[in-house]
């Protein structure tokens, strides 16, 4: 399966098995992020990023700078602050997750992320429930 991604101007070529296995649908989001890592050292890193699509486990990524595999990042959302009084619902703006694949480009490098935490409060999609039919017999 070929992926346009407009505004990096890239094509990437993903070969995806033809079952799925996401449970979760991908929203083709285009939000700027925060990117809070460590380098091999254990300096703190800070870079801004864009979010291409996001789940309720895991988030595309475009960064600059490559990220080590399997390293623990702090997503960060940009949000305008709000009173604590507002009737808003609770949102999330920090996301703790794991890099589990990179791919690098000329001048920025995809990752896939996994959240430590799944976005939503239950363990996996809604499905009808079933009922039970009842034979007249």
């Amino acid at each position: 399966m070929k992926t346009f991604i407009p505004r990096f101007g890239a094509l990437l070529n993903r070969n995806r098995p033809q079952d799925e296995r996401r449970k979760w649908s991908r929203l083709p989001l285009a939000i700027p992020v925060f990117v809070r890592s460590h380098d091999k050292n254990g300096k703190d890193l800070l870079e801004f990023a864009t979010a291409l699509n996001i789940s309720a486990t895991g988030a595309l990524l475009a960064v600059r700078r490559s990220l080590p595999l399997s390293s623990q990042v702090l997503l960060e959302i940009p949000s305008v602050p709000l009173a604590s009084t507002t009737d808003l619902p609770k949102s999330c703006r920090n996301l703790r997750a794991k890099t589990m694949w990179i791919t690098h480009a000329e001048t920025y490098q995809l990752v896939g992320l996994r959240f430590a935490q799944p976005l939503l409060n239950h363990n996996g999609p809604r499905t009808p429930a079933r009922r039970k039919v009842l034979s007249s017999v």
